[in-house]
C-alpha cells in the first residue's frame, strides 16, 4: 500500500521547519508499504491538487496531522481526499481533544475516516494493518489492557534515517544571502532546521497549553545514546552537502530534569556531536551557570524562553507564576556572556494587560542583550483550562475560532482592554521590533563582536518578520531588503573589505560565524 502522510499549512503563515512527527511515523510503518511525505509549509496545493496527487499517484490510506491552527486548512484537504475515494486518518493535539468534530459526530460534515487518539507511537502500525486489509476503526486509542491511557515509552526509539530523507525543499537560505554567506565562511550553501525531540511532556499546565493535556505531566526521555547517534547523523550528512544543519530540540521543556539534560549535553561533546541547535527551555531553569556553559560548549545557539508577560500578575492568572519578570534580564545575560541569544515570546491580551502594554514590555526589552521578541494573542485552545474558563465566563466570542483561522486575532474579550485594543498592541511590538530602525539597532548592539554574530541576528530577525508580516515571494524579500539596504551594505562591506575600527571581544582571533569550533568539527 502506498501512504502518503501530509502536514498541512493554515492558508496564511507556512512554517520553515519540517514537523517531526511525519518523520517519525514513516519509521514507525510496517514493512512492505512505500510511505510519502509532503508538508504544505513547503509544498503549498489546493484542494483540487491534493485530489489529482492521491488519484495519480494510487494513495492508498492519507496520514493528516494538524494543531488547531492548522485544521481548518486540514479538513478541507480530507474532504478533497475522501471525495476521490481514499480514505483518512487525523492525528494531534486538536482531534484528540475534538475526535466528534473530525469524526461528524457533533452535527457538522465528517471529515476523517478514523481519528488517532493522543500520541500514535503504537497505534500506527495498527492502523496501517487495519487500512491495508480495509478494516478501519473509527477510532485508535492508546490503551492498555485494562483501557487505561498508555504513554509510549522512548527507551527504544526508532531511527529516522536523516542521511537518506530528501530535505530539499527546506533549504532555508534565499539566494540573494549566498554571496554574502560565501564571503563569511565556508559550507553555507544550504541551511536547514531539522526537528529533534529528547522527551517528551510537561508537569507545569500553564492555563493557555495543550502540552500537558496531550503528553501528560510524567516526563518521559529517549537515551542519551539515541540522541547522539541522530545528532552524529544530521551532522554527517551537514559535512557530506557542504551545508548547515541546526536542529530544534521540540521539547516542550528541555531542561525540565536539570540533571538529566546536564548528562546528555555532556555526552554530546565527548562525542563531539556539537550542530547548532535551538531548544524551548523556561527562565527559571536557566539560573543555573553549569548548565548555561554546557549549552554553550554543546552548540546552543538560540534559546525559545515563554516570558508571556512581564506582569507578575498576569502570570500567576495563567498558572506560569514560576517566571520571575526580574529576573528576565539576568538570564538573557547570563547567555549572552556565552554567546547563546533568546528567542523571547509575550503574550498579549491576558487578564491584567491594558493599553500600552506593549511599549511598557518594550521598554525592558530594548535593555536585554538583542535577541528575537516575538507576540501573540492569548488564545483559548480546545480543551484547555483557559477555554474552559472563558467559556465559563461567558467570555468567548468566537467559540469554534479555529474553523475560520485568522492570525493574531482574539477569540475572547479581555478585561481591561478591547479587542481591537488588544490587536493595535500585538502590531505596535512587531513594528517596533522589525522595523529597519530596530534590525540596524540589533546589528549594532552586537558590534563588539565578530562579523557572524552579526550576520546572524540580522538574518534571524528578517526570518521572524516573516511571522507577522507576510514575505511569501520574492517581491517581499526585495521590498524588505531595500528597507535594510544600509544595514545590508554595511555587513557585506565589511564581509569584503574587513573593518579596521571595529571593537575587539575578549577572546576573538577572527572573523567567524557563531559555532564556528562546530563548523570546524564538521569540516574535520
Amino acid at each position: 500500500m502506498r501512504i502518503l502522510l501530509y502536514n498541512p499549512d493554515n492558508g496564511v503563515t507556512r512554517n520553515f521547519m519540517p514537523h517531526l512527527w511525519m518523520f517519525l511515523l514513516q519509521s514507525l510503518t510496517p514493512p512492505g508499504h512505500e510511505v510519502i511525505l509532503i508538508d504544505g509549509n513547503a509544498q503549498p496545493m489546493d484542494e483540487g491538487q491534493m485530489a489529482q496527487y492521491v488519484r495519480e499517484h494510487n494513495i492508498g490510506l492519507v496520514g493528516i496531522g494538524a494543531m488547531t491552527r492548522m485544521i481548518a486548512k486540514a479538513y478541507r484537504m480530507a474532504d478533497a481526499i475522501r471525495a476521490a475515494g481514499v480514505p483518512v486518518v487525523m492525528g494531534g493535539p486538536h482531534v484528540t481533544e475534538l475526535a466528534d468534530e473530525a469524526l461528524g459526530r457533533d452535527g457538522g460534515p465528517r471529515h476523517a475516516d478514523a481519528v488517532a487518539l493522543g500520541e500514535a507511537d503504537d497505534t500506527w502500525p495498527v492502523i496501517v494493518n487495519d487500512a491495508a486489509r480495509g478494516e478501519l476503526k473509527e477510532i485508535y486509542a492508546p490503551v492498555d489492557a485494562a483501557g487505561k491511557e498508555s504513554k509510549p515509552s522512548l527507551k527504544n526509539y526508532p531511527m529516522i534515517p536523516w542521511d537518506k530523507i530528501d530535505l530539499h525543499q527546506f533549504n532555508l537560505l534565499p539566494k540573494v544571502v549566498y554571496p554574502l554567506l560565501k564571503k563569511v565562511g565556508e559550507g553555507w550553501g544550504t541551511f536547514r532546521i531539522v526537528p529533534v525531540e529528547s522527551g517528551r511532556g510537561c508537569p507545569y499546565g500553564c492555563e493557555f497549553c495543550t502540552v500537558t493535556g496531550f503528553f501528560g505531566d510524567s516526563i518521559r526521555f529517549r537515551t542519551n545514546e539515541s540522541v547522539v547517534n541522530e545528532l552524529l547523523l544530521l551532522k554527517s550528512r551537514a559535512r557530506k552537502e557542504k551545508g548547515q544543519i541546526a536542529v530544534f530540540f521540540i521539547d516542550d521543556n528541555f531542561a525540565i530534569n536539570v540533571k538529566r539534560t546536564k548528562a546528555l549535553l555532556r555526552d554530546i561533546i565527548a562525542a563531539k556531536a556539537q550542530v547548532h541547535w535551538v531548544a524551548q527551555i523556561s527562565a527559571n531553569l536557566l539560573r543555573d551557570e553549569e548548565l548555561c556553559d554546557l549549552i554553550a560548549a554543546s552548540g546552543g545557539k538560540w534559546v525559545f524562553i515563554g516570558m508571556e508577560s512581564i506582569d507578575p500578575t498576569n502570570l500567576k492568572d495563567v498558572n506560569k507564576g514560576f517566571n520571575k519578570p526580574g529576573e528576565y534580564g539576568a538570564v538573557l545575560e547570563r547567555l549572552a556572556k556565552r554567546n547563546v541569544y533568546a528567542i523571547t515570546s509575550f503574550i498579549f491580551g491576558m487578564d491584567n494587560d491594558t493599553t500600552g502594554v506593549a511599549e511598557r514590555t518594550l521598554e525592558q526589552v530594548r535593555t536585554w542583550p538583542p535577541g528575537l521578541p516575538i507576540f501573540g494573542l492569548l488564545t483559548p485552545l480546545p480543551a484547555t483550562p483557559l477555554y474552559k474558563r472563558l467559556e465559563a465566563a461567558g467570555r468567548l466570542t468566537r467559540h469554534k475560532h479555529w474553523q475560520e483561522f485568522i492570525p493574531f486575532a482574539m477569540a475572547h474579550t479581555p478585561l481591561k482592554m478591547s479587542i481591537e485594543e488588544a490587536h493595535a498592541e500585538v502590531n505596535y511590538g512587531w513594528s517596533h521590533s522589525y522595523s529597519a530602525e530596530a534590525l540596524a539597532q540589533a546589528v549594532d548592539a552586537l558590534d563588539d563582536q565578530p562579523l557572524g554574530y552579526r550576520i546572524n541576528i540580522f538574518l534571524a530577525r528578517l526570518c521572524f518578520r516573516g511571522i507577522y508580516f507576510p514575505m511569501l515571494g520574492k517581491l517581499a524579500w526585495l521590498k524588505v531588503a531595500a528597507e535594510n539596504r544600509r544595514t545590508i551594505f554595511k555587513l557585506i562591506t565589511e564581509a569584503v573589505f574587513g573593518r579596521r575600527d571595529r571593537p575587539t571581544s575578549k577572546g576573538e582571533e577572527g572573523e567567524e560565524l557563531p559555532g564556528s569550533e562546530v563548523q570546524g568539527q564538521a569540516r574535520a
